[in-house]
């Protein structure tokens, strides 16, 4: 496997866990912030629609930080800003990244683009944005979590039962190479 198809899994894998965690939340909890200085869900995920929708846009050709992104305006909430519309405008945006990197091959991750006016080769901006949006997506879990309580069902593993976990992977495996285990 290739590094765009891998990294392209890793998207895939951090969107997600973000998808299942807003699932969880009720409008109250999506808008909630912890705190005066910190970030809802519903901004976190204005911020990531809004940085999708300029990096991923004509990646190739264009800066990253497109003229008319308002990334000030990413973390404050409005009256149009209802849940239904900054959750189209998140699919919007990852769907953007993942028509992209489908169109990218590995022999374009040494080819020049532009962020924020500083040249990146294509891996370079496609690691930064990857981080990106892990911080954020791990943000919102966490925000989820919080919210959900004890109302929370795990997204991963759920704790007790890595040893079970990993026994099915290990027989899994097994069976794909023709052993018994």
């Amino acid at each position: 496997m290739g590094y765009i198809a891998s990294t392209t899994g890793e998207f895939r894998n951090y969107k997600r866990l973000a998808d299942r965690a807003i699932a969880v939340l009720d409008d109250p909890a999506f808008f909630a912030a912890p705190g005066p200085e910190t970030n809802s869900v519903a901004i976190i995920v204005k911020h990531i629609a809004g940085n999708l929708r300029s990096r991923w846009t004509d990646f190739l050709t264009t800066d990253g930080e497109k003229p008319d992104r308002d990334r000030e305006g990413e973390f404050e909430l409005r009256a149009e800003d209802t849940r239904a519309a900054l959750l189209a405008a998140w699919e919007s945006g990852w769907s953007r990244v993942f028509q992209t990197l489908g169109s990218l091959t590995d022999e374009d991750l040494g080819r020049i683009v532009q962020v924020r006016w500083e040249p990146h080769t294509v891996l370079e901006a496609v690691q930064r944005q990857l981080g990106h949006a892990a911080y954020h997506c791990g943000q919102i879990v966490l925000l989820a979590r919080h919210y959900a309580g004890d109302a929370w069902a795990p997204l991963t593993i759920p704790r007790g039962e890595s040893a079970a976990f990993n026994e099915k992977a290990k027989r899994a495996a097994a069976l794909r190479e023709g052993s018994v285990a």
